[in-house]
């Protein structure tokens, strides 16, 4: 692939983790309770991180024309919903409030960004850029799967809670 366009897709990929850092922060910065506050700091944290690995290696590829070695240490793919959305985070979001619909707007940035982040992971010939790309789908992937978890318990309380159960 040219050098244009892989520097092109670095920018939309970090264009991509600075919008979800964004919505993070506002609903961290919207939410009153704790836990709630805490659950979006931790995925702003995620997108921060992000941002980070994607500038070093667009500093790199701008330098030397390849991607560098390392830099995808922590592995948020490990992170699977159970041990993130108890009960007592999912009791505290107002399944009608800002958190919510900022869960539904984050839901479609996360699945963009796997589905991006895959599709490089496929097309990449440089092995670090490959290896990049597969974490940062393999992340994603993990806070695509906290946010629909949590989508479908506040969807399930919202139809509990107001009898919309047709049995």
């Amino acid at each position: 692939m040219d050098k244009s366009n892989t520097l092109t897709i670095l920018k939309n990929a970090f264009l991509i983790e600075r919008k979800g850092k964004s919505l993070y922060e506002k609903a961290m910065d919207h939410a009153t309770d704790d836990s709630v506050k805490a659950f979006f700091k931790d995925l702003a944290d995620d997108e921060q991180e992000h941002m980070n690995i994607l500038e070093k290696q667009f500093k790199a590829y701008m330098k030397n024309g390849k991607f560098m070695a390392g830099g995808f240490e922590n592995d948020g793919g490990a992170v699977t919903p159970p041990d993130i959305l108890d009960d007592t985070l999912k009791n505290r979001i107002n399944a009608a409030g800002f958190e919510a619909t900022a869960i539904t707007a984050a839901i479609g940035f996360e699945d963009k960004a796997v589905k991006m982040y895959a599709q490089r992971a496929r097309e990449a010939t440089d092995p670090e850029e490959k290896k990049m790309y597969k974490q940062l789908s393999a992340w994603e992937k993990t806070h695509l799967k906290k946010l629909m978890a949590l989508e479908a318990s506040l969807i399930e309380s919202v139809w509990h809670d107001n009898s919309f159960w047709p049995f």
